[in-house]
């Protein structure tokens, strides 16, 4: 019994949702008429077709497109369409270091993950998934002693920088045989912190009792640490499975 009363619902609920269409689409049709009879301009969806429109929508930049599905439920139809959005992304993605894990959501729109995707692009607030989803690299700056600079083989032009990595239970860890690790112990900590409007104040990272790492970010969503001393930079890795950062979206 009780599934036949879901089944039912179901049929009811189907038949409204369908009725609904059939009335706007008479409305629809009711006002092309009264524009007609005005001498009013017809919708270019209308005249043009879906077809036409969504090669126009390839011509435009993705801010554009974006506002066009405010335009209409017509025009939404076209604007928001995967086919359209799918190589706006791929350019979008061209050049970053890293692709943000929220944009894999496989349910989601391809506008969506487009806007996702700019969302957390401009986000400069570092999370634990962003410092161990990456590997690091490590350099000194120009204001560190000359023999901390005399053990980095970037430095030196030797060999590769130094590399660093962060792991989820707080341990900071380098590259066996690293000249400057020495093998000592070292856990790292995010800092945050906000003013009374929510705005975020401070944001860094340290290590261990060695002077903040401010947080910043580049144009291809690469991170960098850095203060006085040295600096960490991502490795670029947009092709890692899974992708990098948080699943759900930090402001």
């Amino acid at each position: 019994m009780a599934e036949e009363r879901r089944r039912r619902k179901r049929e009811e609920e189907e038949e409204e949702e369908a009725e609904e269409w059939e009335r706007w689409k008479r409305g629809r049709r009711k006002r092309r008429k009264r524009r007609r009879r005005r001498g009013g301009e017809e919708d270019p969806v209308d005249v043009l077709g879906e077809e036409v429109m969504g090669r126009v929508m390839e011509l435009l930049d993705a801010r554009s497109v974006a506002r066009c599905t405010a335009v209409s439920r017509a025009w939404r139809g076209v604007a928001a369409d995967d086919r359209l959005w799918a190589p706006k992304y791929a350019e979008l993605m061209a050049g970053k270091a890293h692709i943000p894990r929220l944009t894999m959501i496989p349910t989601a729109s391809k506008l969506s993950t487009y806007s996702m995707a700019i969302a957390d692009g401009k986000r400069t607030r570092i999370t634990k998934e962003d410092l161990c989803d990456h590997d690091w690299e490590f350099r000194f700056t120009i204001a560190a002693p000359e023999y901390w600079r005399n053990l980095d083989p970037s430095w030196k032009h030797t060999g590769p920088p130094m590399r660093r990595y962060f792991h989820p239970d707080g341990y900071h860890s380098a590259d066996p045989h690293d000249a400057v690790w020495g093998g000592h112990e070292c856990t790292y900590t995010i800092i945050t912190s906000f003013a009374g409007n929510g705005c975020i104040r401070d944001h860094y990272v340290r290590i261990n009792r060695w002077p903040p790492m401010k947080v910043s970010r580049k144009e291809d969503w690469s991170w960098e640490l850095s203060n006085h001393l040295y600096r960490y930079n991502s490795i670029p890795d947009t092709d890692k499975k899974g992708c990098t950062g948080p699943l759900f979206p930090v402001w």
